[in-house]
């Protein structure tokens, strides 16, 4: 297609895989309330599609190198590229939705839309952390709501639409998603530091060297002594050219402070808190185990 400068970094981020968790979710709610899985295929191309644009525009906005091991769009092309193909993406989810049944899109929409805002909210409150010297934990859990756990939640809501399910069934399924949602962006909070480099997509201990006021360094701000508070201060002063040594003595620090278990603890909270959501659910309760095995499967969890 043409111009070609901006339609094949679209097709590159997409070829670039990724679970395709998202459209997933909205085709499994449809199915979860026996409905028509053409019905919520517009839907779930409109996620993926959204999904993907706010990865160019975010992979920009953090400076970020690499996505799911591979050079990010602003990287491979360059800043303004990256920008105009996002937006084309943006423009290609509505122009998607709008091929969903007439008597959905009148609900498909307004949830789209908003959730949307919500994701631009939740990244603007995270940039806007990068200048807050005090940032509560609190906060930080409303942010990665936003940016990351509303999402999942209007994949699942907007399977459920598609269904002809209840209103109050539909804010389950979306309570569900975003309480995954949560849990999730914790633990990538934990992987961004922990994670095996042949296990993780992304450049390990970025968050460390970005001072992103994650889980992990608002509780270690939070707990720690008067002497290792000076440490991870002055460590949030360290130099590029000494990122590594950084990572290592901020990820000591951590380790020290158990930052990391209280990051799981408040993940396995969020996790219990999604699955009573999905009790409260009136499905066939096969289908049911199958969507709690494939959040699960996504926490990397058994229990």
């Amino acid at each position: 297609m043409s111009p070609a400068n901006m339609y094949q970094p679209m097709g590159y981020i997409l070829d670039l895989g990724g679970k395709r968790v998202r459209p997933l979710l909205t085709l499994i709610a449809c199915d979860l309330f026996n409905g028509t899985i053409q019905h919520a295929l517009p839907s779930a191309m409109a996620v993926e599609l959204f999904h993907n644009f706010s990865l160019i525009h975010d992979d920009i906005l953090d400076k970020a190198p690499l996505r799911r091991a591979n050079p990010t769009v602003h990287e491979k092309w360059n800043t303004d590229i990256a920008i105009l193909s996002g937006d084309g993406m943006l423009v290609k989810a509505y122009d998607v939705l709008a091929q969903s049944q007439q008597q959905h899109i009148g609900y498909l929409l307004p949830l789209f839309s908003k959730t949307g805002m919500e994701v631009c909210e939740g990244q603007q409150m995270d940039m806007d952390f990068e200048t807050q010297e005090k940032v509560s934990v609190e906060a930080y859990i409303q942010m990665i709501t936003y940016k990351t756990a509303v999402l999942l939640g209007c994949s699942l809501q907007m399977g459920a639409i598609c269904a002809n399910t209840s209103y109050q069934t539909q804010q389950h399924v979306y309570e569900f998603g975003k309480h995954i949602g949560i849990a999730f962006q914790l633990l990538d909070d934990v992987l961004d530091v922990f994670a095996e480099n042949e296990n993780f997509g992304k450049q390990i201990g970025g968050d460390i060297i970005a001072n992103k006021k994650t889980y992990l360094l608002l509780k270690a701000l939070e707990l720690a002594n008067p002497a290792q508070l000076q440490q991870l201060q002055a460590l949030c002063q360290m130099p590029n050219s000494l990122k590594d040594e950084k990572v290592k003595q901020v990820t000591a620090l951590y380790l020290a402070l158990n930052v990391k278990e209280l990051a799981l603890n408040e993940a396995n909270k969020h996790t219990s808190i999604a699955l009573q959501h999905l009790q409260e659910i009136e499905a066939d309760e096969v289908k049911k185990d199958h969507l709690k095995a494939f959040a699960l499967q996504l926490l990397n969890r058994n229990k």
